[in-house]
């Protein structure tokens, strides 16, 4: 992920040992005694990793528990987000006086059953996937750029975004991806100036499709 964000942003990447290292309290907390073993290794790589990308920052270690949602709950002062996928585990922080919100999202590099194409793509998404080479799974490059706008979008909004409210363009060549936040949507925000466009990177590679994105200050 350290490529796909500016130098503003920490990132840490889960190595062998994080997915069993140590919990604080208030993150230990968080795991039901009946959490499978999968859950409890993402969580703790996620809250390693997290740790270790604000002590990057300069900043104390410090809990990153998780809301009812299970989205991480960061302490005062910071933003950021974790994402896990089969084997991979990354996490990424920055202070809220670099950047208001950052997403990040990884996902196998697979193709998508018919089903969830449909909740995920808009029919010109759709029409956007046929004309890209075919060497990549593009929808799920989608996918997994949704998913990191719905990062970005909710700390700062409150709202939750669905598949259908934000319509992204690729540019395969330079590696970016640009979604534009449905007109209803932006309407119904309870919050001044909801972002009407996020801007993102991914890349595609060893199995992986990786998408991050930050929303700038002002």
């Amino acid at each position: 992920m350290r490529d796909l964000l500016p130098p503003s942003v920490a990132v840490a990447i889960a190595g062998p040992a994080d997915w069993t290292g140590e919990l604080l309290p208030a993150e230990q907390a968080c795991l039901s005694d009946r959490a499978v073993q999968s859950r409890r290794r993402d969580f703790t790589a996620g809250r390693v990793c997290a740790r270790r990308a604000m002590a990057d920052l300069g900043l104390p270690p410090a809990p990153v528990p998780a809301a009812d949602d299970r989205a991480p709950i960061w302490p005062a002062g910071v933003v950021g987000a974790i994402t896990h996928t089969a084997g991979y585990c990354a996490a990424a922080a920055a202070r809220t006086t670099d950047v208001r919100s950052v997403g990040m999202d990884a996902e196998q590099h697979r193709e998508l059953n018919p089903g969830v194409r449909r909740l995920v793509l808009l029919p010109e998404e759709e029409e956007t996937c046929a004309r890209l080479p075919s060497d990549t799974s593009w929808p799920i490059v989608l996918f997994s750029a949704k998913e990191t706008v719905y990062k970005v979008w909710f700390p700062v909004v409150g709202s939750w975004l669905d598949f259908h409210d934000a319509r992204l363009e690729l540019d395969p060549d330079a590696g970016t991806f640009t979604a534009r936040i449905a007109v209803a949507r932006l309407a119904a925000a309870t919050v001044p100036a909801p972002p009407a466009t996020i801007s993102g990177r991914f890349t595609v590679a060893d199995g992986l499709v990786r998408t991050a994105a930050v929303l700038p200050l002002g």
